[in-house]
């Protein structure tokens, strides 16, 4: 073979994110091939490398050191995978290394030697279910003749979505093509993993996510990217996986926060997926009961088409939508404004119950009570030791500080030297004990943090869950109350509005279509209104319209600089910044930290993308000391 192997040494340092070249000793000719990993001598130390390609010539003047050794005998990169850990690296103005650690597992020696039989495709599916939609079942005959379809699905309440993306992920596996589905979490990622089974029996599709063991999930990966296993469902880790011939590429609820890698350079999966669909040509497919804004964008842009039902439909399969803060209600309960747990909320889950159905209740946060403050002027309640929120895991316990865990039995307001406190979000458990005292022998369950029910069994209970955590039950439930409307509506937050209807609607589909949802909420706002009207789509037009006036994502490209002020303003001299720009702050968000903000229109993304990491490899080479967080795109803005 080719004498030189080019190779991305993993080196975290953003001036060292180019290819080396090595020259491939005589004994390990064989073993080093394309996406191979090697070891390397870099700088003085034995490094992991990533082969790109094997070369006859160098363009590098000097001499050539010689390659270590192969690791293992598995490519573990493909051309099309390296090409997409390129494109996310150069999006988000990130290093290549740092997403080949986000999609390429830990190697683990044991499971190499693993092997698995790839099975014939499956027959083609039956359209029935899709041929509700709009554009539905023309999607799915897309998917099975290999065309790049793309579209934003808003589905009807009560769906089975988890079937439906099965059936969508046969069509390409019937067409011999492969698919990747991802999901938010566990529960979801359980669910769609029941439905293939179901759908194309076992050995077609393998699960991949982060809580599998070392060994395991490497296994999993293994099958994949040696062409045995050509279906691919998971957390956002998915997204990476080397499916070969790709053919369809899903995403359900992608306004979910989970999306969002907490790890360098952040990208966000639904954009992982978008930018992958048009490196591969393979058909997109985002799902969800609500719509984002970023959503929106790809349909009003013509990139995506829409696939829903018609009205008619979503009002058949639709519960009653009402608020408490509408004109009739007030009118006739004029203390509704001001209880937590209005009449009509009783009245809705009292009905319920006594037809013998559960009842759902949607708290926006765990514990007790998770917030306090002073009981004469509001003042939030803080711990004298570290300044952390003070909360209450009881009704007789001491407040605790959420940060350090230390009582704050001596607590003193210090504005008006008031020693009682007062709750001012109420959580899952104390929602809890209130309604058991509220409907004395009616089961109560709790589903939220780390106890997250799945699924229960159907009869008269009162479910208490937080956002997220809401278990399905066979049948639908009675009626659903969503509380505490203002802690979501009232965040400090771009996307308030649009997690608050996400939330909503994603609870109020688990709810019968005889059944009643009752938001705790003023219906002359638009979001509320949208949930009563289950107008998903037009909620995100608007929101995205909104965005486009004030200048905010996705309608703008957004940097964020976080970090010491004499480094921010380092970076941004280095920084040739495409024109126009806005520079935003600095603010304060810590001890000695400031953050920045940095404005462009759409279209100069990746001029500002590039410009950022040049300004970092300058500082790296320079071994700048204070670092600088660089962020594309944060999901946070304030």
């Amino acid at each position: 073979m080719a004498p030189v192997a080019r190779l991305m040494v993993d080196v975290p340092l953003a001036h060292l994110d180019r290819p080396f070249d090595y020259l491939v000793p005589e004994q390990l000719d064989q073993a080093v091939v394309a996406g191979s990993r090697v070891r390397v001598r870099f700088a003085g130390r034995l490094v992991d490398g990533f082969v790109l390609d094997r070369l006859d010539t160098s363009e590098h003047d000097g001499r050539l050191a010689f390659l270590e050794r192969a690791v293992g005998t598995e490519p573990v990169l493909t051309a099309e995978t390296t090409a997409l850990f390129r494109g996310v690296a150069d999006r988000y103005g990130g290093s290549f290394v740092d997403v080949v650690r986000l999609g390429v597992p830990a190697r683990h020696a044991g499971a190499e030697s693993s092997t698995a039989a790839q099975l014939p495709p499956p027959d083609p599916p039956a359209a029935k279910s899709w041929e509700r939609y709009r554009a539905g079942g023309s999607f799915l005959t897309a998917i099975g003749t290999g065309r790049p379809a793309r579209a934003v699905w808003s589905a009807v309440p009560g769906e089975d979505w988890a079937q439906r993306l099965a059936e969508a992920i046969r069509a390409a596996l019937a067409a011999g093509r492969g698919a990747i589905a991802v999901l938010p979490d566990l529960r979801d990622l359980a669910r769609l993993d029941a439905a293939l089974q179901q759908q194309l029996g076992a050995g077609q599709h393998v699960a991949l996510s982060a809580d599998l063991g070392p060994a395991e999930r490497y296994r999993r990966w293994l099958a994949v990217r040696r062409g045995a296993i050509r279906a691919v469902i998971g957390t956002r880790v998915a997204a990476y996986a080397p499916v070969a011939d790709l053919g369809l590429l899903a995403i359900w609820d992608d306004g979910d926060d989970l999306y969002a890698e907490p790890r360098a350079p952040y990208p966000h999966a639904r954009d992982v997926l978008v930018l992958r669909s048009s490196l591969t040509g393979a058909a997109l497919l985002l799902g969800g009961y609500a719509r984002t804004a970023e959503a929106a964008l790809l349909v009003e842009s013509r990139w995506a088409h829409e696939i829903g039902a018609d009205r008619d439909a979503i009002r058949a399969a639709a519960p009653r939508m009402v608020a408490t803060g509408d004109d009739f209600e007030q009118e006739r309960d004029s203390a509704s404004r001001a209880a937590r747990l209005p009449s009509l909320a009783f009245r809705a889950a009292r009905e319920a119950l006594a037809s013998g159905r559960a009842v759902l209740v949607q708290v926006p946060r765990r514990g007790y009570v998770p917030s306090l403050a002073c009981a004469r002027d509001r003042t939030p309640a803080r711990c004298s030791n570290c300044g952390g929120p003070l909360a209450a895991s009881s009704g007789h316990a001491i407040a605790t500080c959420r940060w350090c865990g230390r009582p704050a039995g001596d607590w003193a307001c210090p504005v008006c030297g008031e020693r009682r406190m007062r709750a001012v979000v109420v959580g899952s458990g104390r929602t809890a004990e209130e309604l058991g005292r509220a409907f004395p022998g009616v089961p109560i369950r709790t589903s939220s943090g780390e106890t997250v029910l799945a699924e229960v069994p159907p009869g008269a209970a009162v479910v208490v869950a937080t956002p997220g955590a809401e278990p399905t039950i066979q049948g639908g439930y009675g009626a659903a109350l969503l509380l505490d409307g203002w802690a979501l509506l009232g965040r400090a937050d771009l996307r308030a509005g649009e997690e608050a209807l996400r939330r909503w609607l994603n609870a109020a589909a688990l709810v019968a279509a005889d059944g009643r949802v009752v938001v705790a909420a003023d219906a002359g706002v638009p979001v509320v209104q949208a949930l009563i009207r289950w107008d998903a789509r037009g909620n995100a037009v608007r929101e995205l319209a909104d965005r486009q006036e004030l200048g905010f994502p996705p309608t703008v490209r957004i940097a964020s600089l976080s970090g010491p002020a004499a480094a921010i303003a380092e970076t941004l001299a280095a920084a040739e910044l495409p024109q126009p720009h806005e520079v935003i702050g600095p603010v304060p968000v810590g001890d000695d930290a400031q953050r920045t903000l940095i404005r462009v229109p759409r279209g100069h993304g990746a001029e500002l993308a590039a410009a950022l990491k040049v300004a970092a490899a300058s500082r790296s080479a320079r071994k700048a000391a204070d670092p600088v967080k660089i962020m594309l795109d944060p999901l946070e803005l304030f």
